[in-house]
């Protein structure tokens, strides 16, 4: 039992040694840093506008079409990563089929771009 406890004798040393210095470092940065707080500080930001309006405002389309825009890339690195890892097993079917998905989200990609969806007034 003691060889198996053993064995787990780093795991535990770098957790311990991992909370020391973040425990450390959040110390030495509420030391440090200055305690000034004010209202715009404190206050929450959504979206660019005053968080204490009316709810049912008006919100600007630019904000969803951003989202959009996250979720779609955000999509292709999830599916890239694990792509780029296997690509030596799928071979040419599963690198045809990535073309597939990466021209859609480019044509996707230059819709947005062409209907001005990027332009930022």
């Amino acid at each position: 039992m003691n060889a198996f406890l053993a064995d787990y004798l780093p795991i535990a040393l770098f957790f311990v040694v991992a909370g020391a210095i973040g425990g450390a470092m959040a110390v030495a940065a509420w030391l440090i840093a200055p305690q000034r707080p004010d209202p715009e500080k404190l206050s929450s930001y959504e979206c660019g506008f005053a968080p204490f309006d009316d709810a049912r405002g008006r919100f600007d389309v630019r904000f969803y079409l951003v989202a959009i825009l996250f979720i779609i890339f955000d999509l292709e690195i999830a599916f890239l990563f694990p792509w780029a890892l296997a690509l030596g097993d799928i071979g040419l079917y599963g690198f045809g089929s990535m073309m597939v998905f990466l021209a859609l989200l480019t044509a996707g990609f230059v819709y947005e771009w062409r209907k001005g969806a990027l332009e930022w007034e």
